[in-house]
């Protein structure tokens, strides 16, 4: 969709007018949507390795975990302010992105870049303060492929469905390095295909929801079809599936083993919902199809507490 040269000094009319119009109250509201509080929840992957070897590691491996907490949500916040600011123009043609502060206009641009440098030299300072340097270069590995993937990357099919998925694994493995906990292979091929298929649930979402738009809000989508996707999707869980059987069928605790394996029932079950919920034709986040469905949220609740058991019988 191209602007008109009088559009587009409306557009900037009417964002100055939103900056003078937003009081200090507003602008400080303004930044905190802009950080996408809702996107938080997903920092709590940290805790991923530590939840599956049943322990933090070392000593103040708890503090640790709660530092790479907030270190991600620092960084993540930092990287989605420097993503709307470069897509500002997109937004303001999106008809519902238009409405973030930024695109609308209520928090300044040259404000948001500050606070997100602020806040991105925070992330990578809390690894380095809390003496787990692994912990700041994972967390500054996150900045650059997510800045990159801000900048250009994420016009590049099939690479910016990588970079994604890269920032969930990136936060499995700063938990990780953070509390001393080592993760399996398994553990970690279990990781990345979910969270590659997150990144192409979203995609499909998004070209089912945008239509004919798709393409002209995110160029990478003209090379994507939703069959495809969703056929990709599908490769992905079930890929997913056998390797945490073959994790579940090799745990070293014979007691805990029955219970993981059982385990594979529910996680088996609850991307089956989401892989439906997914096709469905919903405009919801994907966060929303993992958080909000209440038979989503059943099969997750049966899957933690098979796993649960499964190490409480591994440390009897």
């Amino acid at each position: 969709m191209t602007t008109t040269p009088s559009a587009a000094r409306q557009t900037a009319g009417q964002a100055g007018l939103a900056q003078r119009a937003a009081s200090p109250a507003r602008r400080l509201a303004a930044v905190v949507q802009s950080t996408r509080p809702k996107q938080w929840p997903k920092n709590l992957l940290v805790f991923a390795a530590p939840l599956a070897g049943g322990t933090f590691g070392r000593a103040g491996g708890l503090w640790l975990a709660l530092v790479a907490a907030a270190a991600f949500i620092a960084a993540s916040s930092a990287v989605y302010l420097v993503n709307d600011v470069l897509d500002f123009d997109r937004d303001r043609q999106h008809p519902v992105k238009r409405n973030r502060p930024i695109a609308s206009g209520v928090l300044p641009r040259a404000n948001a870049i500050a606070i997100a440098v602020i806040l991105g030299l925070g992330s990578v300072a809390a690894g380095l303060l809390a003496g787990a340097p692994w912990l700041a270069a994972i967390v500054a590995a996150y900045l650059a492929i997510s800045f990159w993937y801000s900048a250009g990357l994420k016009h590049l099919p099939v690479l910016e469905l990588g970079a994604v998925a890269s920032g969930f694994l990136l936060r499995v493995l700063g938990g990780a390095v953070a509390t001393h906990v080592r993760p399996s292979g398994w553990f970690l091929l279990v990781c990345g295909l979910g969270a590659l298929m997150v990144a192409i649930a979203k995609r499909s979402i998004e070209m089912a929801s945008l239509g004919r738009c798709a393409a002209a809000h995110r160029p990478a989508m003209r090379y994507y079809t939703i069959a495809a996707l969703r056929r990709a999707q599908i490769a992905a869980s079930v890929i997913m599936v056998i390797c945490y059987l073959l994790w579940a069928g090799g745990e070293p605790s014979s007691a805990a083993r029955p219970w993981h394996l059982a385990s594979v029932l529910a996680l088996a079950a609850a991307l089956g919902r989401f892989g439906w919920l997914a096709a469905s034709g919903t405009a919801k986040p994907v966060e929303d199809l993992i958080a909000r469905d209440l038979v989503m949220i059943g099969f997750e609740v049966a899957w933690l507490a098979l796993f649960a058991v499964g190490l409480y019988e591994a440390t009897r």
